[in-house]
């Protein structure tokens, strides 16, 4: 991203890190995603990347969950509807797939490769969870891989393009950025490519300001700089410094209640909002212009509102 861009802000509203018992304010019901994403619209988001959640809070990736929100933030904004491929760890690649591929969104994310994903250190933080489920899904993040081999890449890559979406090309690691690179050279995905460099997330990259320039300096190298737009997300408390560091390099930036449940040390966050108008608040600070979602559209060769099945 040159100089004097517009960034554009990602909000991700609840995910399947976070679970109903740390935070009341966490959306859960398709009627709170549904309010969420409209409000970080309204605050400034350009794209939502959404997840969605059934009974007693549990991340769910059936088709029908998804279509309880779907069409009510389309009709209500315009927001870039993003949803997820990565679901939660628990899940194989077929059914996190299935909402990308029945809605066919602008936008789908990617999870560049397989890692340990440590949610268990959770436990300590917040020893009063509200459902049973909750304790042991953080648990077994010890003993659990997110799987993203090359056959689960290759097979979100080719589906998604038959329908015209492109890609939050999640990088948890620097190995992360050497498979894009090499499907890029295989011409299965195609600049601009949309890196979502993630920080702070156990079993991935720390969030130390050397990393974020690593990520940055091999991303130059590997992609070469005019052929990605770069954003950053920052897990819990390093999500506002790694956007703020990032943003002076020219980066875009990811918040949400899905990255973290705080809006400052000791504070949650009452809504996505809260985070995304404390971020814009930062980034207007330093001189740079919000992107709308037009915006985003136009920097990342998307299809179009138009294009999609929701």
């Amino acid at each position: 991203m040159s100089n004097g861009s517009k960034v554009i802000i990602t909000c991700a509203i609840t995910g399947s890190i976070h679970t109903p018992g740390m935070s009341e304010f966490l959306p859960v019901t398709a009627a709170e995603i549904e309010e969420a994403a409209v409000g970080a619209a309204q605050a400034g988001a350009a794209i939502v990347h959404l997840h969605a959640r059934g009974p007693e809070g549990r991340p769910d990736q059936s088709p029908e969950a998804y279509e309880l929100f779907l069409k009510g933030i389309r009709e209500r904004s315009d927001v870039v509807v993003n949803i997820t491929t990565g679901g939660a760890a628990t899940m194989p690649i077929e059914e996190r797939l299935r909402p990308a591929a029945t809605f066919k969104p602008e936008v789908a994310s990617l999870n560049m490769g397989s890692m340990n994903f440590g949610l268990f250190p959770m436990l300590t933080r917040f020893p009063k969870l509200k459902y049973d489920w909750e304790v042991s899904y953080l648990e077994g993040s010890r003993d659990r891989i997110f799987r993203n081999t090359f056959a689960d890449i290759e097979y979100i890559l080719k589906t998604c393009q038959e329908n015209g979406t492109r890609f939050e090309i999640e990088c948890y690691d620097i190995g992360h950025l050497y498979t894009l690179a090499h499907f890029a050279e295989r011409q299965l995905v195609k600049p601009p490519f949309f890196v979502q460099s993630v920080f702070g997330i156990l079993g991935g990259i720390g969030a130390h300001p050397e990393d974020v320039l690593h990520m940055r300096r091999t991303a130059d190298r590997l992609l070469g700089r005019e052929n990605y737009e770069w954003s950053v997300l920052g897990g819990g408390r390093n999500q506002i410094p790694i956007a703020t560091l990032a943003a002076t390099m020219g980066s875009h930036v990811r918040v949400g209640l899905e990255d973290s449940l705080w809006l400052r040390k000791g504070q949650l966050a009452k809504t996505n909002a809260e985070q995304v108008m404390l971020v814009r608040q930062m980034l207007e600070g330093l001189g740079l212009e919000i992107a709308t979602p037009d915006d985003a559209r136009h920097i990342l060769a998307l299809k179009g509102a138009g294009e999609v099945a929701f």
